[in-house]
């Protein structure tokens, strides 16, 4: 079968449901429009279906006319707190809210496996578990759906997932060996020391003077803890204290990321953080009180489902050429990471950028957008990646 042929009649469809959705974008668990709408199509085309899977979440069961594995196919819905920029007849709708990283597009894409899929049920051996995720941007929405047992019977043998990729033009698939993105780890850090007046420092236990020395000698953690061979970031991203010219507040209240691809390089981050806050606070006549947050692990693709995919990817046959690569990592985060953790798989990225139409902004941006050509792409590529799990080609 010629997904990506199908795919490309489905182009139309494909740009008129991603632009409506950019319309109307919703926050983390607030996807009640996005929601509604994935829920009415995939009843349309006869898949059962269940809502309010973590809070706003949709699963669509497509069930095959033979007997075979579950696929998890996973896609995102929410929106982030941006204001749009962009100046084009589908612009946000909504003030302070914008679809800036793609997943107005991830849903339309899935939406179009689904249709494909569903007109061939009496060649597919199995089921297809279609996963729509609230809350990605906070990193919340795949836990969630997970505790509400999305993953439960029908239990699926491998996760799928893509992500339109911005740092790539059109025509660029990536298929990452091992981790392709980093850990999402917070901390706030509150020092408590002993105020006073401005003029008179020397009476006071300044917490700020703490703070800053912590600010920079958290740098030293991936310089001069983390192995060089390893990767890591940590970045204070806040940092508050005060409100008077001449007074020395009691008080600093600091608060950033680290991210890393490790967990044993997450458990040094740590301890070397815990380290350095208490021991320069102490040093100077304060205290640290620090608290970290775990919000995602790294996402980690599956080798053997990736070799699956590039042998397959190779031999699509592509309205774009494509060149595939097997290297691209980032830093960022994402939630997909819960699904692989428990079900092995791939999630892969699909470039989407047109730098010669000014649509290279990068993700989160307020004038992000992507070149829509990408859809149909990644649509006959993820397509393609089920199929090959549950369709029976009765040619082959």
């Amino acid at each position: 079968m010629n997904w990506m042929g199908l795919a490309q009649t489905l182009r139309s469809e494909l740009i008129e449901r991603r632009r409506d959705f950019h319309r109307h974008p919703e926050l983390a668990f607030e996807e009640t429009r996005t929601a509604g709408i994935v829920a009415r199509e995939l009843g349309a085309l006869g898949l059962e279906v269940i809502t309010g899977v973590g809070k706003t979440g949709v699963i669509g069961i497509l069930e095959g006319a033979h007997d075979g594995p579950t696929v998890l196919v996973r896609a995102d819905m929410d929106a982030l707190p941006i204001t749009e920029t962009n100046q084009t007849e589908y612009n946000s709708e909504t003030p302070g809210k914008m679809h800036a990283c793609g997943h107005d597009g991830h849903t339309a894409i899935a939406l179009a496996v689904v249709k494909m899929l569903a007109a061939q049920r009496e060649q597919i051996a199995g089921r297809v578990k279609f996963i729509f995720q609230p809350a990605e941007e906070i990193g919340r929405g795949a836990h969630a759906m997970i505790k509400d047992g999305a993953l439960n019977a029908p239990e699926p043998i491998v996760s799928l997932g893509l992500h339109l990729w911005n740092d790539m033009p059109l025509g660029q698939v990536a298929i990452t060996e091992g981790p392709a993105m980093a850990s999402a780890n917070n901390f706030d850090l509150r020092i408590k020391g002993r105020g006073g007046h401005g003029a008179m420092p020397f009476l006071a236990h300044d917490p700020i003077v703490a703070g800053s020395q912590i600010v920079n000698a958290l740098q030293t953690i991936v310089s001069r803890s983390v192995d060089g061979l390893d990767t890591a970031v940590v970045s204070t991203c806040g940092f508050h204290a005060g409100h008077i010219h001449n007074v020395i507040p009691g008080e600093a209240h600091l608060y950033g990321t680290y991210r890393t691809y490790r967990k044993e390089t997450t458990a040094l981050v740590e301890r070397r953080m815990r380290e350095i806050s208490e021991g320069i606070a102490s040093a100077l006549g304060c205290t640290a009180d620090l608290i970290l947050e775990n919000i995602t692990p790294a996402l980690i693709n599956d080798s053997p489902t990736n070799a699956r995919l590039r042998n397959l990817f190779s031999r699509v046959e592509s309205p774009v050429p494509l060149h595939f690569l097997d290297s691209v990592r980032t830093m960022a985060s994402e939630d997909m990471a819960y699904f692989l953790d428990r079900v092995p798989g791939t999630f892969f990225f699909v470039g989407s950028a047109d730098p010669a139409r000014d649509l290279n902004y990068p993700h989160h941006h307020p004038r992000f957008d992507f070149d829509e050509e990408s859809l149909v792409v990644a649509a006959g590529l993820l397509t393609s990646a089920v199929a090959s799990y549950v369709y029976q080609d009765a040619t082959r």
